[in-house]
C-alpha cells in the first residue's frame, strides 16, 4: 500500500469515528484527485463540467461514506464512485457522448453501493438547509437529471442562474456536510 494510500484510509477511518478535521482533510485530498481525474477525461468541456462532477462525486462520497469496507483499497472505491458519475455525467449530455473505457470492471460493479432509501433521505435533509434556487436546482438537475435548460424553464430563470445556483448549492452542501455532519 503506497504512502498516499494509507494517508486516505487513515484520514477516512478517523472521519468514520468523529473526526471532522480528519474527514474535512480527506475530502480536500479527494478534491484534488478529482479535479485532475475529470479534467483529464472531460478535455473538450469546460471546467465546470469537471468541477460540478467532482462536487457530485465528493457528495455521493459522503452520503455512502459508512458502506466503505476497510479492508479495501480506498482510491479503488473512491474512482469506483467516480467513474460512476462520469457515466452518468455522459448519459445526460448525449452531444458529448464519446467512448468512455471501463478500466477496472469488478471495481465499478463492487458490492460498495448502499441502499438507494437512505441516501435519498440524507440528500432530502442536506438540501433543506440550502436556499429554495439552490435546492431547486440540485433537485432538477441531479436528481431528476432535466438539462440546464430544462430547469430554467421550470423554475422560471435563466439557464446561467439554475448552474450558479447549482454549483453554489453543491458547494454548500459539501461544506455543510463536512463542518456539521447533517446528514
Amino acid at each position: 500500500m503506497s504512502a498516499y494510500e494509507e494517508g486516505l484510509h487513515v484520514l477516512i477511518t478517523k472521519g468514520l469515528q468523529g473526526d471532522t478535521a480528519a474527514y474535512r482533510q480527506f475530502l480536500d485530498r479527494l478534491g484534488g484527485m478529482f479535479r485532475t481525474f475529470f479534467r483529464r477525461k472531460l478535455r473538450s468541456e469546460d471546467v465546470a463540467h469537471a468541477e460540478d462532477l467532482v462536487q457530485e462525486t465528493l457528495l455521493a462520497i459522503h452520503l455512502h461514506r459508512h458502506s466503505y469496507d476497510p479492508s479495501r483499497r480506498i482510491t479503488a472505491w473512491v474512482y469506483a464512485i467516480a467513474r460512476y458519475k462520469l457515466i452518468d455525467h455522459y448519459r445526460r449530455a448525449p452531444a458529448s457522448r464519446q467512448f468512455v473505457p471501463v478500466d477496472d470492471i469488478d471495481d465499478l460493479f463492487s458490492g460498495d453501493v448502499a441502499d438507494a432509501s437512505d441516501p435519498a433521505r440524507d440528500i432530502a435533509a442536506l438540501l433543506k438547509h440550502l436556499p429554495a434556487k439552490q435546492s431547486t436546482a440540485i433537485r432538477l438537475v441531479k436528481l431528476e437529471e432535466f438539462t440546464s435548460k430544462e430547469a430554467a424553464q421550470r423554475m422560471g430563470v435563466s439557464e446561467a442562474d439554475v448552474k450558479i445556483n447549482l454549483h453554489r448549492g453543491l458547494k454548500k452542501l459539501m461544506a455543510l456536510s463536512a463542518s456539521k455532519d447533517v446528514a
